[in-house]
């Protein structure tokens, strides 16, 4: 590289070949590196001021060297610009705007000037190179690849991937697991990003496609599609949960990703390090899928809270231990696979709760209502939680209840309502002195005492609940079980009135003022006489 121009011309090209073979990057990004290299040298001999181009023969090789100048009316750069009738000397075609390449005479390079054009080469080159790794990676997100550990550096692992690398951070290993050099390791591709240092490969052993993909590999019927894998949980190192569904009746998910003693499952919990696996049956029935999910505990009851996203799981006393498992990761696990949040109770506990609230509502209705144990009791039992259940029902569905006649009906009824107004106005007097308006009193999902939590909560005028955000609402008043949508449009409600001040004619204070009679123009009287 000492003397560019002294190369031979065809070695210059058989050098751009060899560079586009080793780096995988195309032929003319390479000689379009060696152009700008020895335009560079060239400005530094030639003054930087010239705007100088290079041109290598794709085919021959000669090196051809011009310097632009662009035709002006008037010249106020020497450097780059050419009088119009000089520009028409030597091109009578030439017109304002056209540029004029002047050629130069070739130039030898010197040391330093081979120096700088080798930098610039290789900094080119290496940026291609970058650019090509990251426009063929980027699409592989979720693959897995094959690499050989290049280096360790405070546990991160670099990867040799044969055209890139890649690397796995220490928190995406499995646990208890160590790379050397040279060692060959096997990961799944979960971002690519550009850098400024270039393209960067992550890879992970922990992420839960990557188990997903290894069935896919093992299991011919998850790669056609057969069999879907619908969610993955991992603790990875230890214990993971998968849930697959088949979408042909004749084929049964879980035996398929089992395989014959075991054989497929057990190739996945090879490469994972001895990571257990339980695979799981996935089912549209909420209810069913969690069942499933806590396996291998059996469960005898579930109790769905669909607002709350909750589920309340009853196991026997003995199974308690294996539902929750070690360190509470069987149900951890199961709630990730399902989505949902788990709470699992045994026999004994569900028991001695349902008994305290059977308790504290027989006593709620002996208080507000002013009736006896027994009558209270049976009204629990017969599904009624609240005074206004008891208060709206109706009269019909109360003397329905054994033992209740319809006077004793109409006489919970009557006391019921009392108790319900009597708590209203109070909850209203204590609305109104909280300063929360009858505006936002008529919204009708707002009961009297919603709207007290409100005005505790500073939410006193239209403007006030037009200005929350759907969360914030919902959280202000979860009792309320509103959703998203339902909320939405309590917010949209009251911003309504923003919208009806904005629709009101410009024109309305004159029209008010020509409609008063008394700010009319009184009539002359001149001339009368």
């Amino acid at each position: 590289m000492e003397n560019i121009t002294s190369q031979n011309r065809i070695e210059l090209l058989q050098i751009a070949d060899a560079v586009a073979r080793e780096k995988v990057i195309e032929r003319d990004t390479v000689i379009e590196a060696m152009e700008e290299a020895i335009q560079k040298a060239a400005r530094s001999k030639y003054g930087a001021e010239n705007e100088i181009r290079a041109e290598i023969d794709r085919d021959t090789g000669e090196i051809r060297l011009f310097r632009c100048l662009e035709v002006a009316e008037e010249v106020e750069n020497d450097a780059t610009e050419i009088p119009l009738p000089e520009a028409r000397e030597r091109n009578p075609e030439a017109q304002l705007g056209d540029i004029i390449a002047e050629p130069l005479p070739p130039i030898d390079f010197g040391r330093i000037a081979a120096q700088t054009a080798k930098q610039v080469i290789v900094q080119k080159v290496r940026e291609a190179e970058r650019e090509r790794q990251y426009e063929e990676y980027k699409d592989r997100i979720g693959e897995i690849v094959n690499g050989i550990v290049k280096r360790v550096e405070y546990g991160n692992v670099t990867v040799d991937l044969g055209r890139a690398e890649a690397v796995i951070r220490r928190d995406e290993l499995l646990p208890r697991e160590s790379y050397r050099q040279g060692d060959r390791v096997r990961a799944y591709i979960y971002d690519v990003r550009r850098e400024l240092r270039g393209p960067q490969i992550f890879l992970s052993r922990t992420h839960p496609n990557y188990m997903a993909q290894l069935f896919a590999q093992e299991v011919p019927e998850v790669y056609d599609g057969i069999i879907e894998i619908r969610s993955v949980a991992r603790d990875p190192g230890s214990r993971a949960k998968i849930a697959v569904l088949s979408n042909d009746s004749g084929i049964d998910p879980v035996g398929a990703c089992v395989g014959m003693r075991g054989s497929r499952v057990q190739a996945v919990v090879n490469e994972l390090q001895g990571e257990k696996i339980d695979i799981i049956q996935w089912s549209p029935d909420e209810a069913t899928f969690i069942v499933n999910g806590l396996a291998p505990a059996e469960v005898s009851k579930v109790v769905l809270h669909e607002d709350a996203h909750r589920i309340e799981v009853v196991v026997p006393d003995e199974q308690l231990s294996l539902a929750i498992g070690r360190r509470g990761q069987n149900v951890r696990l199961a709630s990730q696979l399902t989505g949902w949040d788990i709470d699992v109770l045994t026999e004994a506990e569900e028991s001695e709760r349902r008994q305290e609230e059977f308790r504290q509502r027989s006593q709620m209705f002996i208080e507000c209502l002013d009736v006896d144990e027994m009558i209270a009791q049976l009204l629990v039992t017969e599904g009624f939680s609240t005074v206004e259940d008891v208060a709206y029902v109706g009269e019909s569905e109360l003397s329905g209840i054994e033992g209740f006649d319809e006077d004793v009906a109409a006489e919970l009824a009557s006391r019921a309502r009392d108790y319900v107004d009597r708590i209203n106005a109070e909850l209203t007097e204590k609305r109104r002195t909280l300063g929360v308006t009858d505006e936002v009193a008529e919204i009708e999902a707002f009961t009297p005492r919603i709207l007290v939590t409100l005005g505790e909560a500073g939410v006193k005028t239209l403007d006030d609940v037009a200005d929350l955000a759907s969360d914030e609402l919902r959280e202000l008043i979860p009792d309320a079980g509103l959703s998203e949508d339902e909320s939405n449009d309590l917010i949209m409600a009251a911003r309504a009135h923003w919208f009806e001040d904005e629709d009101a004619p410009e024109g309305d204070g004159e029209a008010e003022e020509a409609a008063d009679p008394a700010a009319a123009e009184t009539p002359t009287t001149e001339g009368a006489d």
